[in-house]
């Protein structure tokens, strides 16, 4: 096996079980006598060593800044029920939470990459379906044994996996990865999530087809539409719109630039509101939509797509999410409410507070906090990789 060591004292991050070795800590790495390559392969298992020989973990080799993702601070990544075993204890923290065998919700994310202890691994259920995704080229070689063990774990609940990492895996590598079944096949692509029905759309959808982590926040809009006009913008498949509908707003309009998402949208609506004329909806983007709106809304939902996806787009992103908030305290009713989001990595809520403070204080309008929210309890965060914080959330009151 191919071993990695670590210069002196830079161990200190693994003792604290940080799942990622950095390029700039090693001193070298030492091959198999009989190995056929010059330098470890991309997705190769490595174990980890200091810099005296002592065994720090086992994790996916790769190209890059992060050099080794780490599975286990053992060896235990090396045993052959690992997946089975980890995807076990993933399940665990679902039924803990709740979510698994619950009677009116069955989609929910199972693998939360290093919130579960798996880097690079997502994978969200969709009733009898799996839709798998690989963010590392390890996880993506080891994705039949994966699909396995995710067999093993879930019995016959479980009909179809879907691989769908055509987008997600690192383009140097040259996989030439297509998306498509590995266990099993389906065509129904409805799912249930508190009582509402929605299309899933793994086949052609952003990430794995519907955005599972706002399942808690859509619950809050909910609570605040009725006798609203509310406007759901960045829409997608209108899960905050029905939501809202449920709610019993008084009318409910969702915007989006793509006009598939808009198709999706009204499917949706279709499933559980069937000829409900509160709600319209519009392929336009979002800016010009908002300059041009003479509808009074009284509720705004702002869930753009990642505006910075690394921390040399962190300064636009800033500017993005500022431009977008001062764009919605201009044109909100008196005493609305507003719900904002940013899923960017490279910003903190501290920044993204930031951003929202500073449109406030453009549009001279008192704004009071009511909630602040967050990825929920099937998004783990693993306390050792802050990092694992993604969603960031406001609900605010504007006088």
């Amino acid at each position: 096996m191919t071993t990695v060591y670590l210069k002196p004292h830079k161990e200190e991050s693994l003792l604290r079980f940080h799942p990622w070795v950095f390029s700039g800590a090693i001193r070298s790495i030492q091959l198999d006598a009989d190995y056929p390559y010059a330098q470890p392969q991309e997705g190769e298992v490595v174990q980890v060593l200091d810099s005296n020989g002592k065994i720090l973990g086992v994790g996916h080799y790769q190209i890059g800044s992060i050099a080794v993702r780490v599975l286990s601070f053992d060896d235990s990544a090396l045993r052959p029920d690992f997946w089975e075993d980890m995807l076990s204890k993933a399940l665990q923290v679902r039924v803990a939470c709740g979510l698994h065998d619950s009677a009116d919700t069955n989609c929910y994310r199972l693998a939360h990459g290093e919130g579960d202890n798996l880097p690079g691994l997502i994978i969200d259920i969709y009733a009898q379906n799996a839709v798998m995704q690989a963010h590392s080229v390890g996880m993506h070689q080891d994705r039949h044994d994966i699909a396995k063990a995710l067999c093993e774990v879930m019995g016959d609940e479980l009909k179809s996996i879907y691989y769908k990492s055509e987008t997600t895996l690192p383009f140097k590598a040259g996989l030439g990865q297509e998306n498509g079944f590995i266990y099993g096949s389906s065509d129904d692509n409805v799912s249930m999530e508190n009582g509402l029905k929605f299309h899933i759309d793994w086949l052609k959808g952003q990430k794995t087809g519907f955005f599972v982590d706002q399942r808690d926040n859509r619950s809050l809009v909910e609570r605040y539409s009725k006798g609203k006009n509310v406007l759901n913008m960045f829409c997608y498949t209108g899960g905050f719109s029905v939501y809202a509908m449920r709610g019993e707003a008084k009318l409910v309009h969702s915007v989006d630039s793509s006009a598939k998402a808009v198709d999706l949208v009204n499917a949706n609506m279709e499933l559980n509101f069937p000829g409900d004329a509160r709600h319209e909806a519009y392929a336009e983007d979002a800016f010009k939509y908002l300059d041009r709106m003479t509808v009074p809304y009284d509720l705004i939902i702002l869930d753009p797509p990642a505006f910075a996806k690394h921390k040399d787009a962190l300064r636009n992103a800033i500017r993005g999410y500022t431009k977008l908030n001062a764009k919605a305290f201009e044109k909100i009713q008196p005493g609305g409410i507003l719900f904002t989001f940013s899923c960017s990595q490279a910003v903190n809520k501290d920044q993204f507070r930031m951003a929202v403070f500073t449109a406030a204080a453009m549009s001279g309008r008192s704004v009071r906090i009511l909630h602040q929210l967050h990825q929920p309890a099937d998004h783990p965060i693993n306390i050792y990789h802050p990092e694992g914080e993604y969603l960031k959330g406001l609900v605010l009151y504007v006088e």
